[in-house]
Formats: structure tokens, C-alpha cells, sequence
């Protein structure tokens, strides 16, 4: 698992993902919550929540966040956007999703951005799901997206983007090893400074593709129950052609 892309991108990650619709997106995790959990979610997680654009959504329909991630610098643009909305009612956590500890159990948990594909290594998301299924209630549910193998074959595969907006942008290049299932993105990060002149960051960052077999044994394993792969949040069945996956599962 790699932070230093987050370290990296967090003054300009909301502007780079300024067309995801973070608000539907959290409507479809309520309609999971309320659809297949069998006990009532008021606190939930958001692991990997970044600079809290999942977090903030949530909150405003009504659930006690709190938002995990193990990059400072994320969280504390999540802070700051807090801090001007006038929210000092969320837990923010510097931890690693692989290891953290929570002050006592949620009844819902959500990963979102594919929080999960930068678990490159195996045991890294069995440590996460154990974790997870030690803090969530009986019956409450995890609410999670990945990046599919169609996407890692297709969009990412060795390809090179440019993701720019106003006073940043990323230059992103890919390399992608299907043998192991692992991608890798070199990205040059440019941000302008306040006198005109630009920074420049090189890192790096790795995404595992999980199929969707690997994904239920893992859920399984650590005693999860998976309630629906979708495509979409029509709550439609997914299947091999969706670039994105958005899993459901609940706690035994």
C-alpha cells in the first residue's frame, strides 16, 4: 500500500475528482444500509476517507461519521473543510486501514475510490476485512467499490492520462503486470504556488485487480456474508463488462 501519491495529490485531489458525484453515490450506500443490514446504522466508518468527500455527504443524511485514512495531509484538508462548514461532530483517524483501532463498534462501514485495489497484497486485505468484521456489529454492513479487471485490462493497462484543473495537474502513467495483477502509476504532480511558480512531485502508486471469486472467498474468510455485486446504483447485477464494482456485505 502506497501513501505517497495521496501525500502528493491531497491540495488538489477533490478538484481532480470534481465529477464524481459524491452525493448519489452516498444515497446508494444508504439504500444498502437500509436494504440489507438487520439492525439499524447510525455510526459508520469511512475507511481510506481521504479529504472526507464521502464523509461529508453522509453525515448530511444523518449518520456519526468517522473518517479513517493514513494520510496527514488528506485528513487534513478534511479538517480544514470541516472547520469552514462549521462540522466538529466527525472522528477523524490517522490510521492504516490494515491496521487500525476504532474507540468501539460501527454499524456500517463504507471504502470508496477504490480504496480496496490499493491493498496490493493479499494479506493486506484479509488483515483490513478481519478488522472490519471485529468492529462492525453483528449484522451491519460494509459498503465497498473496486476497480474491475475489465478497467485494469482496458483503461488503465499501459496507458498514459492527464488529469488537470485550475493550478494543478497530474501526469499519470501506467504499467500494468497481469501476470500478478498489480498496476503501477508513476505520476508527476504539478501544483502552483502562490507567487506563480510551480511545485513538482514524482511518486508512485500500486492497484491489486481483485476478481470477483477472490473478493467473496476474502469476505468469506473473514466472515462476511455478500449481499450484491452491482454495476451501478440502480442496484443493477454486475457483470464482466462494468469498469467498476460496488460491493455489499454484512457481518455474520
Amino acid at each position: 500500500m502506497d501513501i505517497g501519491a495521496y501525500h502528493a495529490l491531497s491540495a488538489g485531489y477533490d478538484r481532480l475528482n470534481s465529477e464524481t458525484d459524491y452525493l448519489s453515490w452516498a444515497d446508494f450506500i444508504s439504500e444498502c444500509f437500509k436494504k440489507f443490514s438487520e439492525i439499524e446504522v447510525k455510526e459508520v466508518l469511512d475507511l481510506g476517507c481521504g479529504t472526507g468527500a464521502m464523509t461529508f455527504p453522509l453525515r448530511e443524511l444523518q449518520y456519526d461519521m468517522i473518517g479513517l485514512d493514513i494520510s496527514y495531509e488528506m485528513l487534513s484538508v478534511a479538517r480544514e473543510t470541516a472547520d469552514e462548514k462549521g462540522i466538529d461532530d466527525i472522528l477523524w483517524l490517522c490510521q492504516d486501514m490494515r491496521d487500525f483501532e476504532l474507540y468501539g463498534t460501527v454499524q456500517g462501514a463504507v471504502c470508496v475510490l477504490d480504496g480496496i485495489n490499493h491493498l496490493w497484497g493479499v494479506r493486506d486485505l484479509e488483515k483490513c476485512l478481519k478488522l472490519l468484521h471485529n468492529y462492525i456489529e453483528p449484522g451491519g454492513v460494509f459498503v465497498f467499490d473496486v476497480n474491475t479487471p475489465k478497467k485494469f485490462a482496458t483503461f488503465y493497462g499501459d496507458n498514459d492520462y492527464i488529469l488537470e484543473d485550475e493550478d494543478v495537474m497530474c501526469c499519470w502513467q501506467n504499467s500494468y503486470d497481469r501476470r500478478r495483477g498489480i498496476c503501477t502509476f508513476y505520476l508527476t504532480v504539478f501544483e502552483k504556488n502562490s507567487d506563480g511558480t510551480w511545485r513538482r512531485t514524482d511518486t508512485e502508486q500500486r492497484e491489486r485487480c481483485y476478481t470477483r471469486k477472490k473478493l467473496e472467498n476474502a469476505l468469506e474468510s473473514a466472515g462476511f456474508e455478500v449481499c450484491g455485486f452491482f454495476g451501478g446504483f440502480d442496484l443493477r447485477e454486475a457483470d464482466d463488462s462494468d469498469m467498476r464494482w460496488y460491493i455489499a456485505a454484512k457481518r455474520k
